[in-house]
């Protein structure tokens, strides 16, 4: 693998930091926050006209074909805009489709994602490595269909969304198994229940089947052995996580150092002060080893090497912890107003400890990592 981005990777991320300058400062993002909203249509539209929900998307589905660390980039981006818009949890989906769904379900789902026509997500979050106890969702078959019972939590954007992906325990005369299913959000004998979140900018949402009957081929791939893709779609989830987190850590970063250089006290930039500066340091050591992380997960992900798994459970462990950290220490170098509503650390902090818990905190993930080593 090459130790540094090509051209091409470069001018993405250039034209990604432009647009999103232009089209998604933070007043877009505290319109939502302010505002009944759960996302920004006219920033998606934008976004869909650009070709970003089919990046990764396999051209044959009217993608642009590109691999992961693409993707990464991109999702980057919008964490250090905290972009208002359902693009992680959709592409989430649509890379779940795309591992384990056959030609005829890659053909009727992927390309409304990639022309940004439909918006979808992902009922990942909670799952542990070994399924079981995880899966809150049954499926039974139900003549040429299937009947689904239990509830799913914690579903970003599901209020917007036109279609969840799903695992769900498959029980029936060939024995049990897991399955990932694509459901229709206003399905009927479906509840969607809004959840608290600490994140203003994304939404999650309880979803429960009370008996939903849905046609056979929601079953993706029409197979109830659905883990290898699960855990591949699960492994590239993370690292599109903590790509965001890596993003809303590089604002925290750039944050801190604006304000430590025109904040004066005393008769000089706070920024010249050892207590300030070292601060500034670590963050950025910690960014730094945050991002050869993340983007050496992303380039495992899309090789389906053999170490995307402990590479995935690596970045997530580690970018969370490293977010977290960054934006708290970005609020401490404002001093009082770092705290205030009018200020935008607050929102990045929220971000970096919703994003912390999601797909698995860092504690899951250095068990998983050890479990990979087997220590």
């Amino acid at each position: 693998m090459s130790f540094g981005f090509s051209a091409e990777q470069e001018q993405l991320r250039r034209t990604a930091r432009e647009f999103l300058i232009e089209f998604a400062p933070m007043e877009v993002a505290r319109e939502v926050v302010d505002g009944p909203a759960t996302h920004s249509p006219q920033l998606w539209r934008r976004m869909a006209e650009l070709g970003w929900m089919g990046l990764s998307c396999p051209v044959a589905y009217g993608g642009a074909g590109l691999g992961a660390v693409e993707l990464a980039i991109v999702v980057e981006e919008l964490g250090r805009s905290l972009a208002p818009v359902p693009f992680v949890p959709t592409a989430m989906a649509g890379s779940a489709i795309a591992l384990a769904g056959d030609a005829a379900q890659r053909e009727q789902w992927l390309p409304a994602i990639a022309a940004g026509n439909s918006i979808a997500t992902c009922a990942l979050d909670g799952l542990n490595p070994d399924w079981g106890p995880s899966l809150t969702l049954a499926a039974e078959a139900d003549g040429d269909g299937w009947r689904l019972e239990g509830c799913v939590r914690f579903v970003p954007d599901a209020g917007i969304a036109d279609w969840v992906v799903l695992p769900a325990r498959i029980e029936g005369s060939d024995g049990d198994g897991v399955g990932l299913f694509v459901v229709e959000r206003d399905a009927p004998q479906t509840a969607i229940t809004p959840m608290l979140s600490i994140d203003p900018l994304r939404t999650l949402y309880t979803l429960e089947f009370k008996g939903a009957v849905v046609s056979g081929d929601a079953l993706l791939g029409g197979r109830s052995d659905s883990e290898p893709a699960l855990r591949r779609a699960l492994d590239l989830a993370r690292v599109m996580v903590a790509a965001e987190m890596l993003g809303g850590a590089q604002w925290c970063l750039e944050s801190a150092v604006e304000h430590a250089k025109s904040r004066v006290q005393f008769g000089k930039p706070i920024g010249a002060y050892q207590a300030i500066k070292h601060k500034c340091a670590d963050m950025l050591f910690e960014l730094e080893s945050a991002k050869s992380i993340t983007y050496y997960a992303a380039w495992a992900a899309g090789a389906a090497d053999d170490e995307a798994p402990l590479a995935a459970a690596m970045a997530k462990a580690y970018v969370g912890d490293a977010f977290r950290r960054i934006s708290a220490e970005n609020i401490q170098i404002h001093g009082g107003v770092g705290f205030t509503w009018e200020y935008d650390c607050h929102l990045f902090f929220k971000r970096a400890n919703a994003n912390a818990s999601w797909l698995g905190d860092s504690h899951c993930h250095r068990e998983r990592v050890a479990q990979l080593l087997e220590i």
